[in-house]
């Protein structure tokens, strides 16, 4: 006992001679900025000091507040336990934040985007959105329109785009100012079209009553006639617009008029590859649907199953593989192969089977991709990714093979093939590739105000980076431009 009274005295002793410290320090910094307010340079250097002061202290607070009060067989945590997803929706209205910070400041930021003050139809009123007057865009200050709910999510990055714009003008500091809008389009970086493409087809693609062409069409229609008259379009040809078409079937009628553009697209598999390719278009990463995990064990033998998949197997196109993949594995004891939908709390289901897993395989299916790769990643269970053609998220940044195991389709069908790889990866082996997941489980995350580091940041880092490319090319091709006019004149 006396023994535990010293070491703790020793620790309180410790923690007021290092309090004491910071304080002296603090007060030594606030000091020599009067002393030498003429010395910015210093001033400087102290602001520096403090902001990264304030930084660890936010950080070690934030890591305290996080630790679960208990923990499940699983050692699971789960944001948002209302709701089926992870989404987080701040009340911004009551934040202690709101109106102490100015609004994005356009020479900060990464990009400077203008956004077409496009009618509501084209946006939030696809939503249900009904604007008061002759307003254009929602107060998201008071109130944000709901997305709809269910698969719907998997498609949404021009609703969580688009938030971020009008957060970059709010006051109070909604938005980190990665993007930021600008009301003068000859400041613009990029510009962004706020067609919620994928809603649009989810929701308004069937005709009804006598109409021979659905709103849907309609959309697209007006889309491609205002586009193609405006000067900003036409400057460079589209090259520097930025439109959203991430359900596959989306902009179906405008995509090659409108294939100038850098698209955001789920992968390439709907698209020729002069509208689409990589040279010139963003991947973005779905939406998961399951919820999130907000802390996790990691437990090697916690996760009971294998390898974890449910969901549609009898797919056309590259998805035959699935059938194949389910007559090999569906009678292993270690392994969960089923059919599955998101009927009958489905999605709850594969959301509780996927955490409970070491691995889950992502298929390819219609499409290369699905948001079953991000339902695995919010679920820190390890991808295994079995898609020849599959794209990735920002790919130029991160290292999939860090954290995923990709197998070739060929490969995967061979009897016993993948079975023998992942049963070879012991406990040291998977639980670094699942702490991985874990540190960049964040990058996929969608949520408004959008935070540092997210899908939404990480997507405009990825419009930044492409803009620069294609700016690079264009000049290049503009280098003789002159002696061509020139030339043409003789």
């Amino acid at each position: 006992m006396a023994e535990r009274t010293t070491l703790s005295s020793s620790s309180e002793t410790r923690k007021s001679l290092f309090g004491v410290i910071c304080v002296s320090f603090i007060l030594l910094i606030i000091s020599s900025s009067f002393l030498l307010r003429s010395n910015n340079s210093l001033l400087s250097e102290s602001v520096l000091m403090l902001m990264a002061i304030n930084s660890t202290l936010e950080s070690t607070t934030k890591t305290k507040l996080l630790e679960p009060a208990d923990s499940s067989t699983l050692g699971l945590q789960i944001t948002n336990p209302k709701s089926n997803i992870g989404i987080e929706f701040r009340d911004i209205s009551r934040s202690s934040d709101t109106g102490k910070k100015s609004k994005c400041d356009p020479n900060q930021a990464f990009l400077k985007v203008y956004m077409y003050d496009l009618p509501p139809d084209f946006h939030f009123g696809l939503l249900g959105w009904k604007p008061n007057g002759k307003k254009i865009w929602p107060d998201i200050g008071t109130a944000i329109p709901e997305y709809p709910g269910g698969l719907n999510w998997q498609h949404s990055m021009e609703y969580w785009l688009a938030l971020d714009l009008l957060a970059s003008n709010t006051n109070g500091g909604l938005s980190p100012c990665t993007a930021v809008r600008v009301n003068n389009s000859s400041f613009a970086d990029v510009f962004f079209v706020p067609f919620f493409s994928s809603i649009s087809y989810n929701r308004h693609s069937k005709l009804h009553g006598n109409k021979k062409i659905s709103k849907n069409s309609l959309l697209q229609d007006k889309l491609v006639k205002f586009l193609m008259g405006r000067e900003e379009w036409n400057k460079w040809g589209g090259k520097d617009h930025l439109i959203v078409a991430h359900h596959p079937n989306s902009m179906l009628m405008a995509r090659d008029k409108l294939g100038s553009a850098m698209f955001v697209l789920a992968d390439f598999g709907r698209y020729s590859n002069d509208t689409a390719n990589l040279q010139k278009d963003i991947i973005a990463p779905y939406m998961h649907v399951v919820r999130s995990i907000k802390d996790d064990t990691l437990s090697f033998k916690s996760r009971r199953t294998l390898a974890y998949f449910q969901g549609a197997v009898y797919r056309k196109d590259g998805g035959i593989i699935r059938q194949d993949l389910y007559y090999l594995l569906k009678d292993e004891k270690d392994v969960h192969f089923a059919f599955g939908s998101a009927k009958e709390n489905g999605i709850t289901k594969a959301g509780q089977g996927m955490a409970s897993s070491k691995f889950c395989l992502n298929i390819a299916g219609d499409t290369p991709s699905s948001n079953r790769l991000f339902d695995a990643i919010a679920s820190h269970c390890v991808p295994v990714i079995i898609s020849d053609d599959i794209e990735l998220p920002y790919e130029d940044v991160l290292d999939y093979s860090k954290f995923c195991i990709f197998i070739k389709a060929p490969d995967a069908i061979k009897p016993g093939f993948i079975l023998n790889l992942l049963r070879g990866i012991g406990p040291q082996e998977w639980t670094q590739m699942a702490q991985r997941v874990k540190e960049v489980a964040h990058h996929f995350e969608y949520q408004f105000p959008s935070q540092p580091g997210d899908a939404v940041q990480m997507i405009w880092g990825a419009v930044g980076r492409k803009l620069s490319s294609r700016r690079l090319k264009l000049h290049r091709e503009n280098r003789y431009k002159r002696s061509q006019l020139k030339q043409q004149r003789f």
